[in-house]
């Protein structure tokens, strides 16, 4: 059977949003016309302006799915973990794991989406929106688990959930660098040393 309009739909939007993801970070935006990322992703530039409306567009759905998979990494090794400890691991491993063979495509992005979002006030609003929510749901979580596993947070949960991001994401772009220097230990210390909890005898390696 055929696929469906939408599936096709769907499938020329991936297809072109992953090409200015590698053209964007490799080549930089303003240098990457829409006529290349049409030609990347094997499409037609009136399908890239029925998506997205022009580059502009489409840079803010990439800031968008940027910050979705910041979110994603941040929850996804929180699911059946029991101990405080693991969950404050799984933040950082659920973070990183999307590097592999694409991580210094990442690292560049991210700087280039970071850059535009300083630069444009609209896009900026965008990306501070995105981060609002992230800091939110992270600091109800940490309300949890303070009552959770008994622990008083060091101050008000949305600045410490600010701080924890902070430290997650800025040793990220250390770890995608240098990974043998950032170990999961060295996260995990840093983020009980944030939450003021004493450390652990035993500090984890990987």
């Amino acid at each position: 059977m055929g696929r469906t309009q939408e599936a096709r739909r769907a499938e020329t939007r991936r297809r072109l949003l992953d090409a200015a993801t590698d053209l964007f970070a490799r080549q930089g935006y303003h240098a990457t016309s829409v006529e290349a990322v049409a030609a990347a992703a094997d499409r037609t530039t009136g399908a890239l302006y029925n998506h997205f409306g022009g580059k502009s567009g489409l840079l803010v759905a990439l800031l968008e799915d940027w910050i979705a998979q910041t979110v994603a990494g941040l929850t996804a090794g929180l699911r059946g973990v029991p101990d405080l400890n693991g969950r404050l691991a799984g933040m950082w491993t659920g973070l990183i794991s999307h590097d592999g063979e694409s991580g210094d495509v990442w690292l560049l992005l991210e700087f280039e989406l970071w850059l535009h979002a300083v630069r444009d006030p609209e896009i900026g609003q965008i990306g501070a929106e995105r981060f609002r929510q992230m800091r939110n749901g992270l600091a109800g979580a940490l309300e949890d688990w303070a009552i959770e596993f008994g622990f008083h947070l060091p101050g008000p949960s949305d600045e410490v959930a600010s701080q924890l991001i902070a430290l997650l994401t800025g040793m990220a772009f250390q770890h995608r660098l240098d990974p043998v220097a950032i170990s999961t230990g060295a996260v995990l210390a840093g983020l009980r040393r944030l939450l003021e909890l004493t450390p652990e005898p035993a500090r984890l390696t990987i």
